[in-house]
């Protein structure tokens, strides 16, 4: 049974960065994160195999390719419950997604669709994992 908190978010995700672009150009977004003071997320690359990262993946890219996620660099921090030192983020921190501008693609608006995937710890136990949906509007010129 995991813990269960009735209070704030432990982990808040922002809108993410509109982007902009002809056919074939490559675009990026920002994708803001923030962590309660006292938390933090396994990063995507975890000290352990059993550990849930941080994982941002896209299930509708409309008409944008790629989508590649870049993480920003994790911090080692050493926990009462782990007797090595845990690759984590904490605080505010964002993600990048690199998408190229489908050479077909049609003018106007659209909306690439993910789904990022996290554990919220605090320096005593981990919480149940969660799964929230990322958008990212864009705009083909």
């Amino acid at each position: 049974m995991w813990p269960q908190s009735s209070g704030p978010e432990r982990v808040t995700v922002g809108q993410a960065s509109k982007v902009a672009g002809k056919r074939n150009e490559s675009v990026q977004a920002k994708i803001p994160i923030s962590i309660l003071p006292g938390f933090h997320v396994n990063s995507n690359t975890p000290s352990d195999d059993y550990l849930i990262p941080l994982n941002l993946t896209w299930t509708s890219l409309g008409a944008l390719g790629g989508g590649q996620v870049t993480y920003p660099k994790p911090s080692l921090e050493k926990y009462e419950f782990s007797p090595t030192p845990l690759s984590v983020f904490t605080g505010n921190f964002e993600l990048t997604a690199s998408f190229k501008v489908g050479a077909t693609a049609t003018a106007g608006p659209g909306v690439a669709v993910g789904k990022l995937r996290y554990q919220a710890c605090n320096d005593k136990s981990c919480f149940q994992p969660k799964t929230v949906e990322v958008t990212v509007s864009y705009q083909v010129q």
